[in-house]
């Protein structure tokens, strides 16, 4: 596996930072969001002062226009660029990839990403779900009283249908996230559930019920993403590839048969020079059974309309072909806006590097493709990860 050779600089992540996810974590989303950028710069061996840029991701229950700005000042940073950005879910990954055309580019070289909120402490129930609503289309969608699980109640039905599934063809894969989740401290929820549960679960919006959908949380996560260096090389993980796609932005105007995943994913594989088959763990958003699965699906990890039977026979488990959000995902992990998708890169690093303590893979992974998706499918980012060789070298895995 190889970069095109064209780039100038290498960019890696050089440090990661990632907070229990909550109902209650007892914190602003600003104390959220410095908890894990100091435990990111700490584990890149960093400090605020080092950070020439500083991208920050929207917060729900933050009402602030500079959010990088204030971030920064928390800090005690004083970064040349303070950037914020609202993409959805999609934002974290989006940050992490205008980093890496910074630092390709050669106009950045230390960038701290973060995202967090409290987003379940910090308001109110409805006032989560009506401000989340307004991803939907104003006149068309909102006034009908539409919210997200709607929205995704719309896919789940058209996607069933379209393949002769049913509720049962689903629910496998929120029994595979909360098997992961039970391997880490963090996660939000970790009691085992059955495919039985996901079907016997309170109903949100048909066909989706409480388990098919992923929580309102609290938590925050952090990504330092650096040129790489002798310094950094040791621990860093190369940022291979990146892809974006925006098909949309409302359902009603969607092309149910391409919603842009992949085309961002195709584009980050070529972007790394590599190709499905040389991953060996995935981190993609899982905000509702059937997020993940039509994402996978349309990444074309696996065939249209195999994803829970897939999920059901232990192919995204951690020893089968492709173990997928190791940390629990959106669905148990937990889910506080942009530092939801963001927590899947955290775990892949932690896989890559062989720190992932007792849910590590048996071999540190090489190679690895994260996805995320904003509003209703609608913009879509990829990121290629490739364990470098000096790290290779501290976990055993060169070739």
């Amino acid at each position: 596996m190889s970069h095109r050779s064209s780039q100038s600089h290498y960019a890696i992540v050089a440090g990661v930072g990632l907070t229990p996810f909550s109902r209650d974590s007892g914190k602003s989303a600003l104390e959220l969001q410095a908890d894990a950028a100091f435990e990111a710069l700490d584990d890149a061996g960093l400090r605020a002062s080092d950070l020439d840029t500083v991208l920050t991701g929207y917060a729900t229950t933050v009402n602030h226009i500079m959010p990088a700005n204030v971030l920064a000042e928390y800090l005690g940073a004083r970064p040349k660029r303070a950037l914020g950005m609202s993409v959805g879910g999609a934002t974290g990954l989006s940050m992490v990839a205008e980093a890496t055309r910074m630092v390709r580019a050669g106009d950045a070289e230390t960038i701290l990403v973060v995202g967090g909120e409290n987003r379940a402490s910090g308001q109110t129930r409805d006032a989560a779900i009506a401000t989340l609503a307004q991803v939907g289309h104003p006149t068309h969608e909102v006034v009908l009283g539409a919210n997200i699980p709607a929205y995704y109640a719309l896919l789940a039905s058209v996607y069933l249908d379209r393949y002769g599934l049913d509720h049962a063809d689903l629910a496998p894969l929120a029994v595979q996230m909360r098997a992961h989740a039970g391997t880490h401290p963090g996660a939000q929820f970790r009691n085992p559930i059955t495919v039985e549960d996901v079907l016997n679960a309170p109903p949100v919006a048909e066909p989706l019920g409480l388990l098919d959908c992923c929580p309102i949380s609290d938590g925050a996560a952090a990504v330092v993403v650096t040129r790489r260096t002798d310094r950094t090389s040791a621990r860093g993980v190369t940022i291979a590839g990146i892809g974006q796609s925006n098909n949309h932005q409302h359902v009603s105007e969607a092309d149910f048969s391409s919603f842009g995943a992949h085309q961002s994913a195709t584009d980050a594989l070529g972007d790394a020079g590599s190709t499905i088959d040389d991953l060996d763990i995935l981190g993609i958003y899982d905000s509702f059974t059937v997020t993940l699965a039509i994402l996978l699906e349309e990444i074309g990890i696996v065939e249209p309309g195999t994803a829970g039977h897939q999920a059901a026979n232990g192919v995204f488990a951690a020893d089968g072909r492709f173990p997928l959000n190791l940390h629990g995902g959106l669905l148990s992990y937990g889910h506080s806006g942009v530092a939801g998708g963001m927590a899947h890169l955290v775990e892949m690093v932690m896989q890559m590097r062989g720190e992932a303590e007792g849910r590590q893979l048996a071999s540190p992974p090489r190679h690895g493709l994260l996805h995320a998706d904003g509003g209703v499918l609608s913009a879509h980012v990829s990121v290629v990860l490739e364990l470098t060789e000096a790290n290779a070298v501290t976990t055993g895995e060169l070739r």
